[in-house]
């Protein structure tokens, strides 16, 4: 694979730290920004978010069939939400030893009992992946995860493009430049989001940001949120603790919140136990759960994103169960499957168990968690599943391949980090979303991708922990 810095610049200490410069005005022109936490008197300072100095190769084949499977997976996605039962038999070993999936899997059986208020469903997903480099130098894709709930940086994505343009220009790479490819994921995260507004019916009502209680990434947000004020859609900001206290529902089940009815609620919090803070926390969720706004997304979808449920699919004859006369489709996505397996207990689940303690650099340890850096990898791997190994607590996890990504070098650019080549790994997503009605899918697009890039020095861990920067595929 092609490096990211030209050689020329590589070489050119001076050069580099000058680009860098440009590079930072850049993003700060071009509104790539984020809000951050000063340590010493704990006051706030908007900075660029953390980027590469140079797009990253990517091959454009794996690239082009990573965005062709993503409707794919919207429609999986859905059809997994209204499967009851398959979800409550993917998740059952999973609910007895993890609390924060058991709860979020009780409000879900609440609902199935009680039936959905609304018909209206809006999906606002994020397929990741890795490219793994096989002995003969080519690379295939394979999938991390899929995001179902608060997938991130749609809105800082979508200005990255014209930083790394600007960057190529000024180190008179013209061509280069021009290759850098349009992407605006807002826009069609928003576009999602509008038609669910809309098909809810009244012009008064609000898209409610439900947001966490101190925000590192508003400016993410708030690319959305301008794209809905575009269309003359309203929206508002409010925490779990907001709804706690002024939220209520009427006889019909219209969700009001600081007395303004609420026609979309887009979870950008609500996906770590660290989230709920009390039980009144719960008692919100469920309250908008139940309501008749729509939800982006809605708790069925929330636990589809499950890392049980990912490994239950890449069971033999699971796909097909959903795709039953689409033989291409079962192909198109199971191709992007790594292996995984399961923690079980049982035969399988000991083989497992037997099959990563031998060969711990071989996979990673999982458990049901968002956000990034839970995951666990070679000698410390070998410690949690030695505790865990003989007990249902193993259940909690599940085990997948390591994927081995080519290394490139690049440049790191954050806030008060010395200037340096790091040899750096890649994870593209791509953001998919989809709206149906009753029955009738209204819209199911590709919208966009993301590539986010670390320091191969670090396992796991995204933007959002300090691990990985903003990037920009550069196809070849």
């Amino acid at each position: 694979m092609a490096n990211a810095i030209p050689e020329k610049i590589r070489m050119n200490t001076t050069l580099l730290e000058n680009l860098a410069e440009v590079a930072k005005d850049a993003a700060l022109l071009k509104g790539v920004l984020m809000r951050i936490q000063e340590t010493p008197n704990s006051s706030e300072l908007v900075t660029y978010a953390p980027f590469t100095l140079f797009p990253t190769p990517v091959p454009e084949a794996v690239f082009s069939q990573a965005l062709a499977v993503q409707t794919h997976f919207n429609t999986l996605v859905d059809k997994i939400s209204q499967d009851a039962e398959f979800l409550q038999d993917a998740l059952a070993s999973t609910i007895e030893v993890d609390d924060f999936t058991a709860r979020l899997f009780k409000i879900h059986q609440q609902i199935v009992k009680e039936g959905t208020s609304q018909s209206v469903v809006c999906g606002l997903n994020r397929s990741d992946y890795m490219l793994d480099q096989a002995e003969d130098g080519s690379s295939s894709l394979k999938q991390i995860e899929i995001n179902t709930i608060a997938a991130s940086f749609g809105g800082l994505s979508s200005r990255t493009p014209d930083v790394h343009r600007h960057i190529l220009q000024v180190a008179g790479q013209l061509e280069q430049s021009e290759r850098i490819l349009d992407n605006n994921p807002a826009a069609g995260l928003a576009r999602a989001v509008a038609k669910a507004w809309e098909l809810y019916g009244s012009e008064k009502a609000v898209v409610m940001f439900l947001v966490e209680e101190a925000q590192r990434n508003i400016f993410d947000h708030r690319c959305v949120e301008k794209e809905l004020w575009n269309r003359n859609i309203p929206t508002m900001r409010r925490r779990f603790d907001d709804v706690s206290k002024t939220g209520s529902m009427d006889q019909d089940k219209r969700l009001f919140v600081d007395s303004q009815e609420v026609a979309v609620v887009y979870f950008r919090n609500g996906y770590m136990p660290q989230n709920y803070n009390s039980e009144k926390d719960w008692d919100a969720r469920l309250m908008m759960e139940r309501s008749l706004a729509v939800k982006c997304p809605d708790i069925s979808t929330h636990l589809v994103g499950t890392k049980k449920v990912q490994q239950v699919l890449a069971t033999p004859g699971v796909l097909e169960k959903f795709f039953p006369h689409q033989p291409q489709v079962v192909e198109q996505i199971r191709a992007t499957f790594a292996g995984l397996y399961t923690l079980d207990m049982g035969p399988e689940g000991d083989q497992t168990v037997a099959m990563a303690l031998a060969a711990p650099d071989r996979f990673v340890l999982k458990p049901q968690r968002e956000g990034g850096g839970n995951n666990f990898y070679g000698s410390e791997m070998c410690e949690v599943l030695q505790e865990v190994k003989d007990g249902t607590e193993r259940t909690a996890y599940i085990l997948m391949d390591k994927i081995h990504p080519a290394p490139v070098q690049n440049v790191l650019l954050r806030r008060d980090a010395p200037l340096q080549i790091s040899t750096c790994l890649s994870e593209l997503g791509v953001f998919g979303t989809y709206v149906r009605k009753g029955e009738d899918m209204v819209l199911n697009e590709c919208v966009g991708h993301l590539l986010r890039t670390k320091s191969s020095e670090h396992s796991d861990g995204g933007v959002a922990s300090g691990v990985a920067v903003l990037d920009n595929p550069l196809l070849f």
